[in-house]
């Protein structure tokens, strides 16, 4: 449970949501990091999902990812709803679609707080909330010809 701060330093800003996107091209660990950042801010945490060659035992050979109409919205949903239930400075995130490679990155989300400690807690939030509400489906395709659709 996120805990009240009385320091006006450790407030969140106003507006702390600075990016949210969901794109067909590749994602920039640089520009979500920077977007997160924030003057007043004591800590980041960042999170980057890749793409790897492995899932359950069964090797990779390549993803893609698609998305409901409505997914934006909702990952702004997501993030409304971190930012109000942490003291968040800034907070970004970015999702990729359509089709990628082993090692491409997938999901890039970052979320600044005046310590390290609230975070750490915003942006694991933010991840795991963005994987189970926003409607984005991964389609794999395994290197024994099988292939799976993960969240659908």
């Amino acid at each position: 449970m996120p805990q009240t701060y009385d320091h006006p330093g450790e407030r969140a800003a106003s507006d702390p949501i600075r990016l949210l996107a969901i794109r067909d091209t590749p994602l920039s660990v640089d520009e979500v990091l920077s977007a997160a950042g924030d003057s007043a801010a004591g800590g980041t945490a960042l999170f980057v999902g890749t793409v790897r060659d492995h899932d359950g035992g069964t090797g990779v050979t390549g993803l893609s990812y698609s998305s409901h109409p409505t997914a934006e919205a909702e990952l702004r949903r997501v993030a409304e709803k971190v930012a109000a239930d942490f003291p968040v400075r800034a907070l970004a995130a970015v999702h990729r679609v359509g089709d990628l490679s082993i090692g491409d990155l997938a999901v890039v989300v970052a979320v600044s707080c005046a310590h390290r400690a609230e975070a750490f807690e915003a942006c694991r939030r933010l991840i795991d909330d963005l994987k189970h509400q926003v409607p984005i489906w991964k389609h794999q395709t395994f290197t024994d010809g099988t292939d799976e659709w993960v969240g659908a």
